[in-house]
């Protein structure tokens, strides 16, 4: 029996970036000044994914196939969540099957969300998922805009297998305010960035280090890694050094990830997961109105954990886009004209969403007892022989491999992407259905492409504020 702590990780990045150069060139008229932070490329949701759905794909990572039965608990950090009173992380544990039993909450508030969270989930002492998922968004013509990303980490908590456990930690609040978004508001107030980096950042994270390493009775130098996200250049480095920091800075993603918000500083533990070694140390620290510091001992067991996406795999499946108002209208921050299709009403029908819950929140096909047909949606009889669905055998169809067997590109529908990819997928299990095909790029989509099953947006009822979420198809990244 190991100490608890964390058993796996995962994460999700949206596959959607664009080059921070086209950002800075549709505001070139009256912004000159983003041309100095036109550098790399940053990751945006696209208009089906919110932190609900990033959450979902980074816990799948993390649970690597296995069941999520043995879960207790499910903690979900972010500062966008898509509802202000409905339980974000319910819809997640539907997603991923957790038991009914599992305790369930949300957490937010502050951009240090995700380390205060952890921290919380850590003392619960029971196996537990914990995700940090953000994707915060800025103003447009903003740096902001500009520096801002999109990502969500993933960890699996428990006694057995413990790749990482907690030997350090303190935390330092202060009313400190360095940004703000009002109830109610899109877009935050930012302060001056110096006195953001001198008075905050350089005073309240080495008082919270210099608190968890007493905690871990060790020095700086028993440190191997350093993670610090920061929406300001350099300030990981400047609080690295300050504190005599001799080790590996962790990356701070700017280039394809851009600042996630409450979910970075676990975007870029897990991102150290990746090379760390037995013994080694790592140093997480989160900001916001003050500090956590937390720091991690890596164990022998990370050595026989299986193989994930993570951080690294996740970064390098992108999607490239040239079009500023692709992703403006992505973020919301421009109003549409989409013409008479669009004028739908997208409300959702509750009482249906809770009674086929079975079958559309993990996305499981029915199996018939009586002849073998794998069949999605599951009707009151089975499609071949008629046998009734009390007889059927539940089949997860997320995880399961599958392959273009017909697609097309609809122009004429309403769609917030167009164009709008659908086809049958045939299911290696010998399921076949009808699904739409998102983040399929500029070179299109093929007959016999390997695809994978992702979380999404089905409809958005803006009408209500209600988004009703399913599976939808993505195309495998070549390598």
């Amino acid at each position: 029996m190991s100490d608890f702590g964390i058993t796996g990780y995962g994460a999700y990045v949206p596959r959607l970036r664009i080059e921070r150069g086209i950002i800075a060139e549709a505001h070139k008229w009256m912004a000159p000044g983003l041309k100095g932070q036109a550098k790399g490329s940053r990751a945006f949701c696209s208009w089906d994914e919110d932190a609900v759905t990033m959450a979902v794909e980074a816990a799948r990572d993390a649970l690597a196939g296995s069941s999520a039965d043995a879960l207790k608990a499910i903690y979900l950090a972010s500062t966008t969540l898509p509802y202000a009173d409905l339980l974000n992380a319910s819809i997640v544990a539907g997603a991923i099957s957790a038991p009914t039993g599992i305790a369930a909450s949300d957490a937010g508030y502050s951009q240090r969300a995700g380390t205060s969270a952890l921290l919380q989930a850590l003392k619960g002492g029971e196996a537990a998922l914990f995700i940090a998922s953000d994707a915060p968004v800025g103003k447009p013509a903003s740096v902001q805009e500009i520096s801002y990303g999109a990502g969500a980490a993933a960890f699996t908590l428990g006694a057995e297998g413990v790749i990482a456990r907690l030997v350090g930690k303190a935390s330092v609040t202060d009313s400190f305010v360095d940004h703000f978004r009002a109830t109610g508001q899109k877009y935050e107030y930012a302060w001056e960035e110096r006195w953001v980096r001198d008075e905050g950042y350089a005073k309240l994270a080495p008082a919270a280090i210099s608190a968890a390493l007493a905690d871990a009775g060790i020095g700086i130098d028993g440190v191997a890694y350093f993670a610090m996200p920061s929406q300001l250049r350099a300030v990981a480095d400047a609080v690295a050094k300050s504190v005599k920091f001799g080790g590996s800075v962790v990356s701070g993603l700017e280039n394809g990830v851009g600042y996630a918000g409450a979910a970075h500083a676990l975007l870029q533990l897990a991102l150290a997961l990746e090379t760390a070694k037995p013994g080694e140390k790592i140093l997480v620290v989160g900001f916001g109105q003050g500090a956590d510091a937390l720091i991690f001992e890596v164990t022998e067991a990370i050595t026989a954990l299986p193989k994930r996406r993570g951080v690294s795999g996740s970064v390098a499946d992108a999607v490239a886009t040239d079009s500023y108002l692709r992703f403006l209208s992505f973020a919301e921050g421009i109003d549409v004209e989409w013409g008479m299709r669009a004028e739908r009403s997208g409300k959702t029908q509750l009482t249906e969403q809770y009674r086929s819950a079975f079958q559309l929140e993990a996305f499981n096909a029915g199996q018939c007892a009586a002849c073998n047909t794998i069949q999605f949606p599951q009707f009151q009889f089975c499609v071949k022989c008629q046998a009734p669905r009390k007889q059927f055998r539940q089949v997860p169809l997320a995880d399961e491999p599958a392959q273009v067997l017909t697609s097309t590109a609809d122009w004429l529908s309403y769609y917030p992407a167009p164009p709008l990819y659908c086809g049958f997928v045939q299911f290696d299990n010998g399921a076949r259905l009808l699904m739409e095909m998102v983040d399929v790029g500029p070179k299109g989509i093929e007959r016999g492409e390997k695809l994978r099953m992702v979380y999404r947006i089905k409809e958005r009822d803006r009408a209500r504020g209600y988004n009703r979420y399913f599976w939808k198809t993505t195309p495998i990244a070549a390598g």
